[in-house]
């Protein structure tokens, strides 16, 4: 996804919240500039529309109070608000944003980022450390071209990083008794 920033207005949460240009475009808030992200790659949502089937039968399955969502939004800081390619809230903070836009200002129970080649800084670095000072305890990057997946748990304010690779089994804290290796998650992202 390519990043660009637009005019050098600087907008409030609230403003990103009820921001509205006419166009179909999608918009993080970064210190208080809006960054246009273009859509991802086909490898990306067809990686993330297999995890999210996954979350959600694991989710059914164990009859948790949560909800996965796909390109949803979360604030990150006082003028910051990210794009997730998929993350997992608890129902009740979902329902606190039933008819408005789905922008949480609760923390994630987890997130997942797929790397596309011009989000490689924003992944590991920016939305590592924004995720990190909010408290989202569990973030997942999915890197299709390095054939890995990093779970980071959130320990005392900062991520523990494990990575793990091919037939890997995915250990999450989040969703502990998951069965998912790597392999299954890149081959995904094949037709």
């Amino acid at each position: 996804m390519t990043v660009t920033s637009t005019q050098e207005h600087l907008y409030s949460f609230e403003q990103y919240c009820n921001y509205d240009d006419g166009t179909d475009n999608r918009y993080e808030l970064v210190d208080g500039k809006l960054e246009v992200i273009n859509p991802p790659t086909v490898r990306h949502f067809l990686i993330t529309k297999y995890l999210e089937k996954v979350f959600d039968q694991e989710i059914t399955r164990k009859i948790l109070p949560w909800v996965c969502f796909k390109e949803a939004g979360v604030r990150t800081g006082w003028r910051k608000s990210r794009l997730t390619d998929l993350f997992i809230v608890p129902q009740e903070a979902a329902l606190e944003l039933i008819d408005q836009s789905a922008i949480f200002q609760t923390p994630p129970l987890l997130v997942v980022e797929i790397v596309s080649p011009d989000s490689v800084t924003r992944d590991y670095r920016y939305k590592r450390s924004e995720y990190a000072a909010v408290e989202i305890a569990e973030y997942w990057i999915v890197d299709p071209k390095e054939n890995k997946v990093t779970v980071l748990i959130l320990e005392e304010g900062f991520y523990e990083e494990s990575v793990f690779i091919g037939e890997d089994k995915i250990i999450s804290r989040q969703l502990n008794e998951i069965d998912l290796t790597v392999k299954q998650v890149l081959d995904a992202g094949n037709i």
